[in-house]
């Protein structure tokens, strides 16, 4: 009786690891003169061919796809560089994630609306700003920088393939947000007021209700 009841529970957990790695494999599409097929290894290289992950992959800028594992790292712990211009450690910062193949976006902090949303966001306006998943650094260290970016799980060598172009630096708070209204302080400053015309003065006729004293009521 014993052993009849650990038959389903062991099919249930061996199907559950069956699908577990099923979802953790990549799979391959190579297409060629040939024809296409699909295989959970890359092929070898060969000429008039092209190979690529399919499955799972995120796509990247450039029309490239990212590798499975690079991509659920990104998807897990999205990374976000906050810089300025003239900014020599945001430059190191940069160059650190760009030399390791951490696909990561950029904002700018330009603007007096760009510095309070930064003063919001990390409680200062040191520069540069690092976020990694939920994680916030401020200020560049290279040690600390990587010990995240290990944490996180990001490979410590470039995976990104040759096609994959990183996204453009956008600034931090979007210009058409705050741009309207400036315009339309700008123009109420450059419209002249329309003439008024002169106020009458007010005559009050004389008050009767004094007393003799002449204390008014």
């Amino acid at each position: 009786m014993h052993r009849r009841r650990q038959v389903p529970f062991l099919a249930t957990l061996l199907g559950a690891l069956l699908l577990a790695s099923a979802a953790q494999a990549q799979v391959y599409r190579s297409s060629g003169p040939g024809g296409v097929s699909y295989s959970d290894q890359p092929p070898p290289p060969a000429a008039g061919r092209q190979v690529a992950p399919v499955g799972g992959g995120t796509p990247g800028t450039g029309g490239a796809t990212l590798p499975y594992a690079l991509s659920q790292t990104a998807q897990r712990y999205p990374v976000t560089l906050y810089s300025a211009r003239d900014c020599a450690p945001c430059d190191s910062g940069r160059n650190l994630l760009v030399n390791r193949g951490v696909p990561f976006s950029e904002k700018t902090v330009q603007s007096n609306e760009d510095i309070e949303a930064l003063q919001r966001l990390a409680g200062s306006g040191e520069l540069p700003v690092l976020t990694v998943g939920g994680q916030r650094l401020k200020g560049y260290s290279d040690v600390e920088w990587g010990q995240y970016l290990d944490a996180a799980g990001y490979p410590k060598s470039s995976q990104l393939p040759a096609a994959y172009r990183r996204p453009a630096a956008t600034p931090l708070v979007a210009r058409s947000a705050v741009s309207a209204p400036a315009a339309a302080a700008t123009a109420a400053r450059q419209t002249p007021a329309a003439p008024t015309a002169p106020a009458e003065p007010s005559i009050a006729p004389p008050r009767t209700d004094t007393n003799p004293a002449g204390i008014r009521f």
